[in-house]
């Protein structure tokens, strides 16, 4: 037997060895039958708390993230399962707002290797090597893959932490996906968009099928504003498992939305869905008015209306100065955040046009229009869309590779700008440390390392060029959560 792993580095670094969708690897089939038999290797943890399953194209992360604060302010142990990270791979596998404790990531990584060498003929000698001892004639198929892998950890680490409940994003799809082992108190799935269409299909149709794979019988579906194709999928799926459909655009008010730098305030209505109050004088309230987020953009509004609805459904005890406390409270980076006051540099994660276009929306209602775009995505977006969404926004373009985590296309990505842009506008630059120092060049301003300071909302200090009350063009860094990551890395050691 190997020695234990010693510190959570050493897990994910064990981890990473495993065929990895996220890296365009591929296992030889994507199935559930392979987690169900880690599951049960493990004693079923995904099964040690209730929980609640997120799924959707675009602004699961949030709502995931939402859930868990509006939860742990309510006094739950909240365990938080979401993806990408931005900053350390630990913020897949959360609990609360914090990472879990040290010695919760070891012990359950301990666990997770004495369970996938279970499923071995032999002992494994050499540990970098384990993913490919599996022996793919086995019932379970091929491999276990990172993502299922992961995910188990993630439940072990739930049920070492004696959790109350947990709140999980799924990772591609649904239906397919290693977090599909739940049987959640409620499923939640935001807007639909094409996207994986390598593995999800190639229709709005074909891809909600995969989504909506995650709806239980006899279980809620809060669901997000749909297109009448994706619609009515869902309501032939609830149907057919005798679910709930609650659906956001028949019972949701969203009012009085103002988008500020600091974030978003609206108020909220929901019909036959009562609020509870504290205040003993006032009888259940069917509005929740004065709630603000820590983050800009009229589509956290919508966002936090689902993950509100999914609260008093699951949860209706929760009252709505709890969900007002919990909102406010929230902290999910690469979310439209501000990494840099001046110049002043945004990073969001918008991989899909429609999640652009909003971002680039909420940018320009913030900041104005003839500003920097730093953009990089991954090679299966659709690069053309959002190309043709960006162009004409902003006065320059920088094209970069975002990471070396998914494959790619620098150039592509560059001649779908360059196809639409004006002479001169759009510039590839692959290495993104050099791109995010362009970025900043085009927005006026220079490093100057010895003036460099450190502050709350100022990772660096520039030497401007231009006279002081000039104001520098504001940076927009998108496309993908990979390039948010990169550029975030950058910008602190500079």
């Amino acid at each position: 037997m190997m020695e234990h792993f010693a510190s959570s580095g050493e897990v994910f670094e064990w981890l990473s060895h495993f065929i990895n969708m996220e890296r365009g690897q591929k296992p030889k089939n994507f199935r559930l039958d392979r987690m169900k038999t880690l599951i049960e290797l493990a004693g079923h943890p995904e099964k040690c708390a209730p929980s609640i399953h997120v799924a959707g194209s675009k602004g699961k992360g949030s709502v995931t993230g939402m859930l868990a604060a509006i939860l742990t302010g309510a006094g739950y142990r909240v365990a938080r399962y979401m993806s990408p990270h931005v900053i350390d791979i630990r913020e897949r596998l959360c609990i609360g707002n914090s990472y879990f404790d040290e010695e919760i990531y070891v012990s359950a990584g301990n666990e997770l290797r004495n369970i996938t060498e279970a499923l071995l003929p032999y002992t494994v000698k050499s540990w970098p090597t384990i993913a490919s001892l599996f022996d793919s004639s086995e019932p379970s198929g091929s491999e276990p893959t990172f993502w299922e892998l992961i995910t188990l950890l993630f439940f072990l680490c739930a049920r070492l932490a004696k959790c109350d409940v947990m709140v999980v994003e799924t990772g591609m799809g649904g239906r397919l996906d290693s977090t599909n082992v739940l049987d959640p108190l409620v499923s939640v799935i935001t807007i639909i968009e094409l996207e994986h269409t390598n593995v999800l299909g190639n229709t709005i149709a074909s891809i909600s099928k995969e989504k909506a794979g995650i709806v239980k019988r006899n279980k809620p579906l809060i669901l997000a504003k749909q297109c009448k194709e994706a619609l009515e999928v869902f309501m032939k799926r609830t149907k057919r498992k005798n679910s709930q459909l609650i659906y956001l655009p028949d019972i949701a008010e969203i009012s009085d939305i103002k988008v500020t730098e600091t974030g978003t305030e609206f108020s909220l209505k929901i019909k036959d869905i009562p609020f509870q109050t504290s205040d003993p004088s006032k009888e259940n309230l069917s509005a929740c008015e004065s709630l603000s987020i820590p983050i800009p953009g009229k589509v956290q509004a919508e966002n936090a209306a689902l993950a509100i609805t999914a609260i008093n459904t699951a949860f209706p005890q929760i009252d709505r100065d709890v969900i007002r406390n919990g909102l406010a409270a929230l902290n999910i980076p690469g979310r439209f955040e501000k990494i840099s006051e001046d110049p002043l540099f945004i990073i969001d994660g918008a991989h899909t046009p429609e999640s652009l276009s909003l971002c680039i929306e909420t940018f320009c209602s913030l900041y104005g229009e003839g500003g920097i775009l730093l953009f990089g995505c991954a090679a299966d977006k659709d690069v053309s869309a959002m190309a043709k969404i960006a162009h004409s926004h902003f006065a320059k373009i920088i094209i970069t590779t975002p990471g070396t985590f998914k494959k790619s296309k620098p150039e592509n990505m560059y001649k779908a700008f360059a196809k639409i842009a004006e002479q001169d506008k759009t510039h590839l630059v692959r290495k993104t440390s050099e791109a995010v120092k362009q970025a900043i060049v085009f927005a006026g301003s220079y490093f100057d390392k010895t003036s460099h300071k450190s502050a709350s909302n100022q990772l660096f200090t520039a030497q401007r060029t231009q006279k002081e009350e000039e104001k520098f063009l504001p940076i927009l860094g998108t496309g993908s959560f990979y390039l948010v990551s990169e550029i975030r890395k950058v910008i602190l050691k500079l």
